[in-house]
């Protein structure tokens, strides 16, 4: 027997095509379907597309959505109940740990400001901080969060890892205000769910040290944008955003020329040869599908 899966793009032809029991086809949009979304099974949507919800209608068969992203939170209460959602995990680990790693560089070398110094014609050497010896709070301990914690490993950082449990090597959530005063970085990389949704917020940012850094590599509602704006400016702390609340980032808004603020547009998972990462594991999720298993990464639990 052989299932149909639709796919947005060419990758996932070449992608899915040695499976066996497998067929895929392109389509562009939902509004315009295939004639072949009459009998698919398997919708893969766009990587960082918006969430077709309003024509699933086109596709009367589907038993399983695939991402190409972590980021689930579209989907939920969008699917019937006997539809299946699997994300990408384990694609964008390493790219994203390696932005968080990269933006914590940068906030402590100061290279924003001697970019700003080199468009000016401005020779102005000084000793800066480092990432060195500095202790990171990783909360959230899957993929993301174990790729980032050997990354600063690398970087002689010390990460203390939290999860909403506690197991060998990670801390329990219920731990989180005591951890908080005794690091120097907070990086957040969990999903956003109705535990999290929110989490940072004023009580939070009061717990980390003067002249900490808050890092979200996370989703933006994770983070009480107005208590960071409070903290931002007064100088307190710093910190380095890949994902903002609201998103994305309207013009005017004040995270623009917020001070100690690094900001890049949800691209910490945009970097070269992110469609072969995704696709791999999109791949092996659908073979499993087709072969009447599980997929690995199906999403469970309280969004």
């Amino acid at each position: 027997m052989t299932i149909t899966v639709l796919v947005p793009d060419d990758h996932g032809l070449a992608a899915l095509e040695p499976l066996p029991g497998v067929r895929a086809v392109r389509y562009d949009s939902l509004e315009s379907p295939p004639p072949e979304a009459a009998r698919a099974e398997v919708l893969v949507p766009g990587f960082l597309g918006a969430a077709q919800t309003a024509h699933l209608s086109a596709v009367p068969r589907l038993r399983l959505v695939q991402l190409l992203t972590a980021g689930v939170e579209p989907w939920i209460g969008k699917l019937p109940d006997d539809v299946l959602l699997s994300t990408c995990r384990g694609a964008h680990g390493g790219s994203s740990a390696e932005w968080a790693v990269g933006a914590l560089l940068a906030v402590y070398r100061e290279f924003v400001g001697y970019a700003q110094d080199q468009r000016a014609g401005r020779w102005a050497p000084h000793v800066t901080d480092t990432l060195q010896g500095k202790r990171v709070l990783v909360i959230g301990a899957g993929d993301l969060g174990r790729q980032l914690e050997r990354r600063l490993t690398a970087f002689d950082a010390r990460a203390t890892l939290v999860a909403t449990t506690a197991r060998p090597g990670v801390r329990a959530l219920s731990e989180l205000s005591d951890l908080l005063p005794e690091h120097d970085a907070v990086v957040l990389v969990v999903p956003l769910t109705r535990a999290t949704r929110g989490m940072v917020d004023a009580g939070f940012l009061a717990r980390m040290p003067d002249g900490a850094v808050l890092v979200n590599v996370a989703r933006g509602p994770v983070v009480d944008t107005g208590a960071l704006l409070a903290e931002l400016t007064s100088g307190r702390l710093r910190a380095a955003l890949d994902v903002t609340d609201p998103e994305p980032l309207p013009a005017g808004h004040p995270l623009w020329s917020a001070p100690g603020l690094l900001l890049t547009p949800h691209v910490a998972g945009s970097a070269l040869g992110h469609h072969e990462r995704a696709w791999a594991v999109a791949a092996a999720e659908i073979a499993r599908f087709a072969e009447g298993e599980s997929p690995l990464n199906l999403v469970k639990g309280d969004y």
